[in-house]
């Protein structure tokens, strides 16, 4: 399977879950959850975000992943997807990035922003470049 294949399939199989709309509608959640500093929320919030995105990449492209070769083993980071290994390198598609990274302005206590939809898929992507060869 080649990248541009893999890339789509990835892509294919989050929106056949939910609509871009709806992960963002998680993520804007969980972040104000932090923002706002109530524990409760996060607590009652986190737990299926997280799993919603590791479960779609663990057992919904299972398939995918085992024609492109690349293997998948849980996230090292704690708002890490996964951690997807093929020909001797790995990488780690993540749901965040952290204030004052370069990216547009993060406003709030949280000091972190949440991805949307199309910011986590643009990430997935770079991982999955930096593990397969792109070919013609």
């Amino acid at each position: 399977m080649t990248l541009k294949e893999t890339i789509a399939h990835v892509e294919a199989a989050h929106r056949m879950v939910r609509e871009d709309k709806e992960w963002d509608g998680l993520s804007m959640d969980l972040w104000e959850a932090y923002n706002l500093q109530d524990e409760d929320l996060i607590e009652q919030l986190r737990p299926p975000f997280l799993q919603s995105w590791r479960t779609v990449t663990t057992y919904v492209l299972r398939d995918t992943f085992d024609a492109a070769g690349i293997t998948v083993a849980d996230p090292s980071h704690p708002w890490g997807i996964a951690t997807l290994t093929a020909n001797g390198a790995s990488s780690e598609p993540l749901l965040w990035r952290e204030a004052g990274d370069g990216n547009r302005s993060i406003e709030g206590p949280a000091g972190f922003e949440l991805l949307t939809f199309s910011e986590t898929m643009t990430h997935y992507a770079d991982c999955l470049k930096s593990l397969l060869p792109e070919q013609p």
